[in-house]
């Protein structure tokens, strides 16, 4: 299973984008609130209610555990106690984590997740003392981390968790997307 979570004030074209692109590579996603409650409010006030709630999921079948940006979204998914534990742990056995926007720097970097790793995020949000390289580029794979810049990232975002999954076809979901001409 893949988990995209879900936090008041995330940016709802990262999040979004990043479940359809892979619920139409036929990637099992489903969408986590980290509040005690199905509803989630995007930084622009476009209401999600999502498959789960954080709170005692049992994600030991997890392949992606995905993260959107958006401000105050990425504050709230770091603050979260469970979701964090979960990010580490899944970090530790080499489980495959994305992030994108402001979720690197704000997330991943102070967890210790892009220590010796490459990583774009959002322009200026990028934290020195984390160990993280900081890149300029739309995204970034690193290891098992995949990294995004910004809500214009979105697709190339999506479309590399899905290149990066394995019996997945990310030129084929493309191209039905008619991403080229």
């Amino acid at each position: 299973m893949n988990y995209v979570f879900f936090a008041d004030g995330f940016e709802e074209i990262e999040a979004l984008t990043a479940v359809d692109v892979m619920r139409r590579a036929g990637m099992p996603v489903t969408t986590v609130s980290i509040n005690p409650f199905d509803v989630v409010t995007g930084a622009h006030g476009v209401v999600v209610s999502t498959d789960a709630v954080l709170d005692g999921l049992n994600m030991s079948d997890a392949q992606w555990l995905v993260l959107p940006g958006g401000m105050p979204g990425a504050t709230n998914l770091l603050e979260c106690d469970e979701l964090a534990h979960a990010l580490v742990e899944h970090n530790r056995r080499e489980g495959r984590i994305a992030a994108i926007c402001a979720s690197p720097a704000v997330v991943l970097a102070p967890l210790g997740i892009l220590d010796g790793k490459r990583a774009v995020c959002y322009p200026g949000m990028e934290v020195e003392g984390y160990g993280a390289e900081w890149c300029e580029a739309l995204t970034m794979t690193s290891g098992n981390v995949i990294t995004g810049s910004s809500p214009g990232a979105a697709m190339q975002f999506a479309l590399a968790i899905v290149a990066a999954t394995p019996n997945t076809n990310a030129a084929a979901v493309a191209a039905g997307m008619v991403l080229d001409r």
